[in-house]
């Protein structure tokens, strides 16, 4: 088997393959990678290095390649509308492929001490869907499920009837959102508007990050995140719901086909989580926590964030 083709797969993406495949990558862009810190695993490995204001970005198989590639055009493109937006690397090949796997390089956000609020999540939701999308970029639509059936299939540590039902619903899932009627035009869409994807830099600017599904699409899937895990659960005060609302313009809830769209946001929440079940007991028991809730339309959602 050559080299990386374990990984091509999907398969074994852990904290220690990632670790390898940024030292190889940061190998081949000269630059220095000891003592680079793992900041997060999930459908990306993201790598802060300790000798360069860089991240490292390591998306799960060379089947991520097109919306790796898709994400640095669209960067390149709001940075050059003055758009608050992560930026990456310039002067570096982007994206490269290393073992199997697309690897981009971003320059490193200087974080303040305050978080993003609610509001100014609605604000920037606000003003990236109001932008006209040049000639030159073409968007896919918004990946709906476009990941479930790799991540159901590449999942470890679950149990069978997971898989059966999972596939199942996916099924459901795609009929209904098929008969959806939306009430807005299709613009530029983020893809996964939560307020972990935005960051306040040290002049205290708001910046939007993750643009690895960003599409061409209705504004409702944006909405959809914040909307649902309100709605569901309640992982924001009534007052920061508001405040995202209030600076939107828009409460998804009052719209018919809401309904719709949470289903499908608590499904890419819990496959999403699947995905790393292997790595910590406190993963595969919130795993298992929503995989339980989703089996009843009815049942409390009590998940936690992460």
């Amino acid at each position: 088997m050559p080299s990386g083709a374990a990984e091509s797969t999907g398969k074994g993406f852990t904290s220690g393959s990632a670790t390898q495949v940024m030292a190889a990558a940061c190998r081949r862009a000269g630059l220095d990678g000891d003592g680079a810190r793992l900041i997060r695993l999930g459908e990306n490995a993201l790598f802060r290095l300790a000798a360069h204001p860089v991240m490292v970005r390591i998306a799960r198989s060379t089947e991520y390649l097109d919306s790796v590639r898709g994400e640095v055009q669209v960067s390149r493109w709001l940075a050059g509308e003055g758009f608050p937006v992560t930026r990456v690397v310039d002067d570096l090949e982007q994206p490269m492929v290393v073992e199997g796997h697309p690897v981009t390089f971003w320059h490193l956000i200087e974080e303040s001490d305050r978080k993003p609020t609610y509001g100014e999540l609605g604000g920037v939701l606000r003003d990236l869907h109001s932008l006209s999308l040049p000639d030159t970029l073409t968007l896919p639509q918004y990946p709906v499920l476009d990941r479930t059936d790799r991540r159901i299939n590449a999942a470890v540590d679950i149990p069978e009837d997971d898989r059966v039902f999972l596939r199942k619903r996916a099924h459901e899932l795609r009929d209904r959102v098929g008969d959806l009627r939306f009430e807005s035009e299709k613009g530029p869409v983020h893809g996964d508007a939560h307020v972990q994807n935005l960051m306040v830099d040290k002049n205290d600017q708001v910046i939007l990050i993750d643009l690895e599904r960003f599409s061409f699409d209705f504004p409702e899937w944006d909405l959809m995140v914040t909307a649902t895990e309100h709605h569901s659960l309640g992982w924001q005060t009534p007052e920061e719901y508001g405040a995202f609302v209030g600076a939107y313009g828009r409460d998804l809830r009052t719209w018919s086909g809401f309904s719709t769209l949470r289903a499908v946001q608590e499904f890419n929440m819990t496959t999403w989580l699947m995905q790393n079940v292997s790595e910590s007991s406190e993963t595969a028991a919130e795993y298992a926590r929503r995989i339980s809730s989703l089996r009843n339309d009815d049942a409390p959602r009590d998940w936690n964030p992460g």
